[in-house]
């Protein structure tokens, strides 16, 4: 057998080996979590205690809150934007719409809230971009993106009369929605009318799309007439939404009423029951009678253009029976075509002694409206819209309630049961 001799060279080398084996176990054992050595492990840990604690320090405390929650949709564009802080004060807040259009807001002298300081366009994308401190001035960011309720789930309800006008005594507050409204009840309990005369003020529906109000007799004149509407969120109908947030006001005029007589053929104007003007006039023919019944001035056109062909007059060729362009000092009656206006081309013994129009009531004027002499110029220059001019003895049917602004043809027991209050 051969015999090896070890040398003090190799013997040393194998030392070493076997040291750096040994060194690699205890190595692992440590990153594993075995049985290493203790005080490693602690340190270790303290370590990263530490570290966590540090990050923890670097932090803002400052907590902002964002409306509506990111990815809305549907949301108000009235109330739902709105930006809130708490353990800290906000520094900036940015709001644009998806193009980047900036969006005009403001942060409230506490420096707790943010809001929009308009309202919201529907159908639109917007995002802000929050940005607070803490008390030790540690910066907190928040960004949110939402989209507001689109015109197709959403209704609006436009209204007259407009907010800061003078209106006549009998000037209902007549409001038509852009959608059909189902659930009349929640929407009407959403809209108030109220009157600084005391007057009570009730509403009624034609239809589902329009809501008038009025109270049991005329408007006070000098009284003061305030419109709520607060539809925002308000279901209207199945998934269709009100998106309104508006108080309005109008002033009530003097009270002035006239009566025309078609069989006297003359227009009697009382300011507060006294009479000051009598005017002739000339009422509908035998063949086209005028409507009866109380009629609200709903709109004044110092000249219009009347065709009779737009309200059914026509020739054997389709064309109107008349197409007058500059018809002076027309006040409109009735949606139908009910019109309280100056003639010139009548001769002037017309007025007062025969019935001769469409349908109209006609005054003596002068061509281009120009002549505040005449009786045409002067009661359009007496007359404001919502003044009332009752119709009697033409031998016709009174005109609809719905037809223009003319619900006062209701009783008031009738007018209180189309209500859905």
């Amino acid at each position: 057998m051969e015999k090896r001799v070890m040398t003090d060279g190799k013997r040393r080398k194998g030392l070493m080996a076997a040291s750096a084996l040994l060194g690699g176990v205890l190595v692992l054992s440590a990153c594993s979590g075995g049985d290493g050595d203790s005080a490693a492990s602690g340190s270790g840990e303290k370590t990263q205690q530490q570290a966590d604690e540090a990050a923890a320090k670097k932090t803002s405390e400052a907590d902002i809150r964002i409306a509506p929650k990111d990815g809305s949709d549907n949301a108000s564009i009235n109330n739902a934007a709105k930006v809130t802080v708490s353990k800290g004060t906000l520094t900036d807040v940015k709001m644009t719409t998806a193009d980047g259009t900036a969006v005009a807001g403001q942060i409230a002298p506490d420096k707790k809230t943010w809001k929009p300081t308009s309202q919201l366009a529907r159908a639109t994308t917007y995002r802000i971009a929050a940005v607070a401190k803490d008390g030790d001035g540690r910066a907190a960011h928040e960004n949110s993106q939402f989209t507001t309720v689109s015109p197709a789930n959403s209704f609006i309800g436009n209204f007259t009369p407009e907010d800061g006008s003078t209106v006549g005594v009998g000037m209902p507050v007549s409001i038509n929605f852009d959608k059909a409204i189902t659930n009349k009840s929640d929407v009407q309990s959403h809209i108030t009318v109220s009157s600084s005369s005391g007057q009570q003020v009730v509403g009624h529906w034609f239809g589902a799309n329009r809501l008038d109000f009025r109270p049991e007799d005329y408007w006070k004149g000098g009284s003061t007439v305030t419109l709520k509407l607060d539809l925002d969120g308000v279901e209207g109908a199945n998934g269709v939404t009100g998106v309104q947030q508006k108080t309005i006001s109008f002033k009530v005029g003097r009270n002035q009423v006239s009566t025309v007589d078609a069989k006297t053929k003359t227009m009697t104007v009382t300011h507060d029951g006294k009479v000051v003007k009598t005017i002739p006039i000339s009422a509908g023919s035998p063949e086209n009678k005028t409507y009866e019944g109380q009629m609200v001035i709903s709109e004044k056109f110092k000249e219009t253009r009347m065709n009779g062909a737009t309200v059914g007059f026509t020739d054997d060729d389709g064309k109107g029976e008349y197409d007058i362009k500059d018809v002076p000092h027309a006040m409109r009656l009735s949606n139908s075509g009910t019109f309280i206006h100056g003639n010139y081309w009548g001769a002037k013994s017309i007025f007062g002694s025969v019935n001769t129009s469409h349908g109209c009531v006609g005054l003596s004027d002068a061509k281009g409206a120009n002549d505040s002499s005449t009786p045409g110029a002067w009661f359009y220059d007496n007359s404001m819209v919502g003044d009332v001019v009752i119709v009697k003895n033409t031998g016709d049917k009174t005109v609809q309630p719905d037809n223009g602004l003319n619900g006062w043809n209701l009783s008031w027991a009738d007018w209180k049961a189309g209500s859905a209050a």
